[in-house]
This record gives structure tokens, sequence and C-alpha cells, in this order.
């Protein structure tokens, strides 16, 4: 049997990953994970019990009741190059052996040097800021709009999705009711959510306008062609910075190295993320010199750092992750193109670009549940759960695409 081809041996969620779901209740905060224990609160069932994952490996994850699936997320876009791909765990394991940790911005080392600028070479841009995580990547971007510029108010949209963090949190358009209104006594009233896609929103007096190319966790949604274009022109006459959120849209996602390229976009700063690494967190803000330089030089005491900025590691595999995406960009267009006509043919409607795609289902999240027992990790996407997502690793082979497509066949008829 092929190893990727989905083989279940329990009901799902099985007894074991019921049992380590138990346990985490009894230590995680409720918030976190949704899970059977909640059922007391009316909030959940056991089928909302997820499965506890065991090993994975290509675009294969198995469970911890040797239950094996087919992710059709790549861990939320990470695993670019599939799951533990031997060149990137080989670069982890080589650095481990060398050097672990080195302190952020007191003690560079060669690998964060490297990436630098690999990382300039792929995108045309000429400064980074290293982070851990997308948000810290937003962050760092918003930090330096407010330094180029020195204005405070920036320009978001309706269902974007810039992180979770209270910078990033602001920025956040997406859910606003769920994760934003909790927590608005703590936040500022500095960020505008104008609408996606529509008219052009007035940006006197603001330092930055941040947007995705393509809208991800908001429902795989493409803006109309040229307004991003417009959008981009419109800011740099009022004088804003134009910050592109390309964290999951970046590193071959859309079928380039990044999005912006396709598009005939200048940005000033780039957030990226996500399949930069391929597992481990690491993230980037990278801009042009003259935005960059706006921070001025470090006197001793950097104005935005943290501890694990640039860890060896993670440069390490941000490196070997970019060589081996150097054979399978390229192959991103035609495996979409075969993917489009493939789900059109069955009678799907499809939107998004590259390997970031949304199938339109009314009941998304029931559908995704359903493709989980046989077999198939994928997600629901946008504010009604409107859209199947899929941004499988990269180099996932047609015949698993098909399989997937032949499992939904069953779910949805």
């Amino acid at each position: 049997m092929s190893a990727q081809t989905p083989k279940i041996r329990t009901p799902v969620p099985g007894p074991k990953s019921q049992a380590w779901v138990d346990r985490l209740a009894l230590r995680e905060c409720p918030a976190i994970t949704a899970r059977r224990a909640r059922r007391a609160q009316s909030l959940g069932t056991a089928q909302d019990d997820p499965i506890v994952w065991a090993q994975a490996h290509g675009c294969t994850v198995t469970d911890v009741d040797g239950n094996r699936f087919l992710d059709l997320t790549a861990g939320f876009g990470v695993a670019s190059v599939g799951h533990a791909h031997p060149a990137v765990v080989g670069a982890a394991k080589a650095q481990l052996d060398t050097l672990v940790h080195v302190m952020g911005d007191a003690y560079p080392e060669t690998q964060r040097v490297r990436l630098l600028e690999r990382l300039a070479e792929l995108t045309g841009l000429e400064r980074t800021i290293l982070g851990s995580s997308g948000s810290d990547a937003v962050e760092a971007a918003l930090k330096t709009a407010k330094m180029a510029t020195g204005r405070d108010r920036i320009v978001a949209f309706e269902g974007g999705y810039h992180g979770l963090s209270y910078g990033a949190l602001q920025a956040t358009g997406y859910l606003s009711d769920q994760f934003r209104s909790p927590f608005e006594g703590q936040l500022g009233g500095h960020v505008t959510h104008a609408e996606w896609g529509g008219a052009l929103p007035d940006l006197t007096g603001v330092g930055a306008v941040i947007v995705e190319p393509i809208q991800g966790r908001g429902g795989v949604r493409v803006p109309p062609a040229g307004w991003l274009l417009s959008l981009q022109q419109a800011a740099h006459s009022a004088g804003a910075l134009f910050i592109l959120d390309e964290i999951y849209t970046g590193f071959g996602r859309t079928g380039s190295w990044f999005a912006f390229q396709d598009l005939g976009l200048q940005p000033d700063v780039v957030c990226l993320g996500k399949g930069m690494a391929a597992g481990f967190p690491i993230s980037a803000a990278i801009g042009t010199a003259e935005v960059m330089d706006a921070w001025g030089a470090s006197s001793g005491m950097a104005l935005h750092t943290q501890t694990f900025l640039g860890n060896p590691v993670g440069c390490a595999m941000a490196l070997a992750c970019i060589e081996v995406l150097e054979d399978i960009v390229p192959e991103v267009g035609s495996t979409s193109a075969w993917l489009i006509e493939a789900l059109q043919s069955r009678g799907y409607t499809v939107q998004g670009r590259g390997l970031l795609l949304g199938i339109q289902l009314e009941g998304a999240l029931a559908v995704s549940r359903e493709l989980l027992k046989r077999g198939f990790i994928v997600l629901p996407a946008g504010e009604q759960a409107e859209v199947l997502a899929l941004t499988p690793p990269l180099n996932i082979s047609r015949e698993a695409l098909t399989r997937f497509m032949d499992a939904l066949d069953e779910v949805v008829r």
C-alpha cells in the first residue's frame, strides 16, 4: 500500500487519542484545544475531539492509534516541502551538534547571516528583522512603519488575519467579535478596518496599510484584478508604507516564490513565516533599505528584539528548506492548474491561486470532519466556514490529490 494512502484502523478519534486528550484537558487552558472534556458545558461533542499526532512524514500523518492520514493542510501551511523532509531534518541535526542557541541581538552567528542574504536574493528587499512567529513579523512591520513615517494610524481589512498577539490582533479583521472584542479595553484605537476588495480607503495621516495578497484564513479570497496595485499606489501617494502579509502565501504557495512578484507589486515590507523552514518557528519582516534604516543604528540596546531572534537551528532549517523549494516551486503552477481543472470537472467551484485553494461548500466544517474519518486532514476557512481550504505540501503527488477528490465526492454527494 502506498505511503500516501490513508489507512484507518479505529474510529476517529481513536481510544488512544481520546485518552491523551483527556489528559490534555487537565493541564491545558480550555480555550486552546476543542475537546471532549467540554461536553459538560454543552460546547462540543465526542466527535470534536482531535486526533493526537504521533509522527508525520511527507504528506502523511500517523496518530497514536496507528491511523494514517493524508495532510491537505501542510500543518497550517508550514510543511511546504512535506513533513520531516530529510534535507531539512538533516540540517537541523547537523546544527544541533554545533550550536543550538545564540544571544539574539547581542551575538550573531553565520547561519543567520546566510539566511538574511538568501532572503534578500529571493525578495529583492535588503533588510530583515527575524522573529519566531507570523505575529512577530507583523509587529516588526508595524513598528517599522511608525519609525519610518512617524504616524500611528494603520489601515487593515475586514476578513484579514495577521495573528493574535496584541499588535497583530489590532490589525486582524477576521472574526473580530471573537478575537478582538474580549480585549478591546487593552487595544489601541489606531487601526481602521476597510472593506476587502472595495473602494480604496481614506489614507490621510495613515502610517501603514497591511494586507494579504490572498486572504487565507478569511476564506481563500482573491481580490479584484488591479486592486492591490491601486492600494499600493494610494498608500505611497499618502506617504504610508505598503505592507504585504505573505506569511501564508510566501515560499511558493501561490506558484511563485512570493505572490507580490506575480502581481507586479513593490511592497515596502513583506511579512514571512509558515513554510519558511518547514517546521521550525521562524519568521521575517523584510523591507527596503530606506524603510528599515529608519530604525537607526543600535546603540547597544536593540529597540526590537527577542531571546530567540535568529536561532541557528531555525536559520539552518530555513536555508535547507529554501534549497529544496528551488526544485519544487517551478512545479506548483502545473499541479495547481491540474487540480483546479480536476475539481471543476467534478462540479466544484474553486478559488485561490497555486496550492492555496478554496472549494466553496455549504457546511465545510461538517465536511472536514467527515473527511477526517476517511483519513484526510483538511480545514474550513471563512467567517462562516463556507470554504474548504487546501494548502497541502507543495510536493504532494497527483495520486494523493486524486484520492482526496474521490473521498470528497463520497462525502458531499
